[in-house]
Formats: structure tokens, C-alpha cells, sequence
């Protein structure tokens, strides 16, 4: 099968990374697995046995995902996202996909609907057209209005064979922060968490038995190092390692280093190993992304969670406090996390303990080529017998 992945993260990198560990995995199947992306190119993400193609990319501008900026900063303006449509468009043809999966379009990614829409209707109209999938996390953001939720289901209805629900049906369903319906049940396809092999332990021990202070590979979380960077100070016991993302990171570094009062502290940029550092961490004090979540449960480190919670998103709470329910995580809100409640949750979670996950529920991605290679073998067969 040719399959194609389009997807664009605006503000962090949790689901670029998602997307190409699905095309990972259709391409490990001996498929030829492509991932177009639209947002801003990443340079230290695996795309071993994917053909990565590249629009013209846009981000977030900040927290208001309604209005959307290039790469330099100026604002994507009508000229500027007809260029990525006919990028996307030109894609499409050159690639001629059995499958498309859009990753969280029709759930989210509307501020992006023309483009999405131009490759569906494209796709519907090919003598072949191929089969469509949306792919989407365990927790979505809620609509914020019935109506959104109207226009999925019946976006859904009209182009898409399944949906992709990277989850287990019995921890997180989706009806935890999404309505679904009659015709969107029928539609939805449980995988599994989608999350590469567990990384093992630091062949160096880099980060072993230390604080690791994380905010994922996007430019947030400022705030919640510079807590940290304060934390430590009253935390003398440990040592408090922080990775810092983004564009941005090394004005964000020097301005932490500023204000450093303590040799407790390393602070430095986000790391290409950071899943075996924090396989030897003793606690993880970050938000609580999907990607993020995985990391943990596959080494079951203790996590301190401070979920994103800006521009009144709600995901990364709703996944805190669902995890927070077993051992080995507590959540601190952003607007409660001091200094000193951070030492008090990490001082809380010594000696805790993470409960093991069968490791076949990390298998998300497998499941989701299994999937779709099942869907297109009956497609095959309706159309041989047409």
C-alpha cells in the first residue's frame, strides 16, 4: 500500500511525532509510507522508512490557534496558505495514496479545513479513490460548541472509512472527552497507545536518579522552568536537570541560567536520548502531552504533572488526572505550581512506584497498519467483485 499521513502541530511536536511513528510502522510493514507535514520542520525526529515531504509550514501564534503564523513570524495570510494547498495538492498526485490518514482532522486542525477538505474531495473524485482515515489521540480538546461536534460526525460519515482512536477503549474512551454518536461509534478503531519501542536504560547513565524537568520539544513551559530552576534551590538533596525546547531554547537557557542560585542544576537543551534519561530518572516534574505520557508509562518513572493548561486548554489535565489515579503520578495545576509545591509533590513521590502496562498496549502503531491492511483487503475484494 502507499500510504499518506498529513499532519501539522502548531505549537509543540507531540503530534508530528505520533504521525511518523504510525509511518514507522506502515513502512517496517513493507508498505511505502509518506508523511506530509505542514508545520515546522523538526530536525531531531526519526523518519527511518518514511519519505518526509515538507509544506510551506505554519505555526500557532502562541496559544490562539485561530490565527496562524509562518515560520519567520508573519501572519499566514490567504496568498501564503493557497501556496500550501497546492503544495498538499501536488502531493496527492505525485503520491497517487491507497489510504490517507489525517492526523486529528475532522476532530480539530478546522483553522486548516480548506486544505484538508481539497485533498478529500480530490481523493473522492479519483476513478480509485483511496480509503481515509482520520488518526487521533486518547483525549481530545472537548467542541466548545454542539456544532463542531455536528460537523465532524458528519464530515466523518461523508469521507472517512474509520477513525484511529490511539487508546485503550477500557482506560480512556473516547466518549471521555469527545460526544459520540451512533454512525461515529460504528467508525472507531481502538489501536492501542501509539509509542516506539521502550528505550532502556542510558548507556552512560546520563540522568540517573535526578529531577527531570521536561516541557516537550515546543516553546512552552517557560514558566514551569523557571519554578523549577527555584525549586531547586529548596531541594538540595537532588539534582534537578532541566530540558529546554523549542525555537527559542537558548534565550530561554541563558535567561535561566541567570537566575540559577544553587550548583544543583543543569539546564540544557532537549536531548535525542531523553527516553533512556528518563528511564534512570528518579522523577519527571513536565506537562502531561500524549507522547509524554507514553515515555512514562513505558519506564514507569514517577511523574510530577503540570499540564498545559493556556488558552484554556483542557487535554493535558483531563490525561493528568486520569493517570493520576494509580501510584507513581500526581498533578500540580499551572496555577498552583510554586516552588515550594513542586518540592512537596517530588519530596511526596519518593520511593513511589509506577504500575507495569502489558507491553502489548504500547503496540498502538502495529495495530493501526493491522488495521488498515484489513480494511483494504476487503476494499481490494469489493473492488475485483464490482
Amino acid at each position: 500500500m502507499r500510504v499518506m499521513i498529513l499532519v501539522t502541530h502548531l505549537l509543540g511536536t507531540g503530534h508530528l511525532s505520533r504521525a511518523l511513528t504510525l509511518g514507522r510502522a506502515f513502512g517496517n510493514a513493507g508498505h511505502d509510507a509518506h508523511v506530509v507535514s505542514g508545520g515546522v520542520p523538526v530536525g531531531n525526529l526519526p523518519t527511518e522508512g518514511i519519505t518526509l515531504h515538507q509544506l510551506p509550514p505554519v505555526k500557532s501564534d502562541g496559544v490562539n490557534f485561530t490565527t496562524l503564523l509562518t515560520q519567520q513570524g508573519g501572519v499566514a495570510d490567504a496568498d501564503y496558505l493557497a501556496s500550501r494547498k497546492a503544495a498538499l495538492l501536488s502531493c496527492l498526485e505525485r503520491i497517487e495514496p491507497d489510504v490517507i490518514i489525517t492526523e486529528l482532522y475532522p476532530f480539530g486542525r478546522r483553522v486548516l479545513k480548506g486544505e484538508f477538505q481539497a485533498v478529500l474531495n480530490r481523493a473522492q473524485e479519483s476513478p480509485y479513490p483511496p480509503l481515509v482515515f482520520s488518526s487521533i489521540r486518547d483525549i481530545l480538546a472537548p467542541p466548545s460548541k454542539p456544532e463542531k461536534a455536528l460537523e465532524t460526525e458528519a464530515v466523518t460519515a461523508v469521507y472517512y472509512d474509520g477513525v484511529l482512536v490511539h487508546s485503550d477503549a477500557g482506560l480512556t474512551p473516547l466518549e471521555a472527552s469527545w460526544p459520540v454518536g451512533a454512525m461515529l461509534a460504528d467508525k472507531l478503531q481502538y489501536t492501542g497507545y501509539v509509542a516506539p519501542p521502550a528505550a532502556g536504560a542510558h548507556p552512560d547513565g546520563t540522568g540517573t536518579g535526578e529531577i527531570l524537568v521536561t516541557a516537550g520539544g515546543g516553546s512552552v513551559g517557560r514558566s514551569l522552568f523557571e519554578t523549577a530552576v527555584t525549586a531547586a534551590s529548596l531541594d538540595t538533596e537532588n539534582h534537578w536537570r532541566l530540558l529546554v525546547g523549542g525555537s527559542d531554547q537558548m534565550q530561554i537557557i541563558n535567561n535561566l541560567q541567570s537566575q540559577v542560585t544553587s550548583n544543583n542544576v543543569t539546564i540544557e537543551t532537549t536531548r535525542p536520548d531523553f527516553r533512556q534519561m528518563l528511564t534512570g530518572a528518579k522523577i519527571a516534574v513536565c506537562m502531561c502531552g500524549y507522547n509524554t505520557a507514553m515515555d512514562l508509562l513505558q519506564s514507569r518513572t514517577p511523574a510530577v504533572f503540570v499540564p498545559f493548561d493556556a488558552g484554556g486548554e483542557v487535554e493535558q489535565t483531563l490525561r493528568a488526572e486520569s493517570l493520576a489515579k494509580q501510584t507513581g503520578f500526581t498533578v500540580v495545576r499551572a496555577a498552583d505550581a510554586t516552588p515550594e509545591a513542586l518540592v512537596a509533590a517530588v519530596q511526596g513521590l519518593s520511593g513511589a512506584e509506577v504500575q507495569p502496562l502489558d507491553p502489548k498496549q504500547f503496540q498502538g502503531a502495529a495495530q493501526a497498519v493491522e488495521i488498515v491492511e484489513q480494511f483494504y483487503e476487503k476494499h481490494i475484494g469489493e473492488e475485483q467483485s464490482a
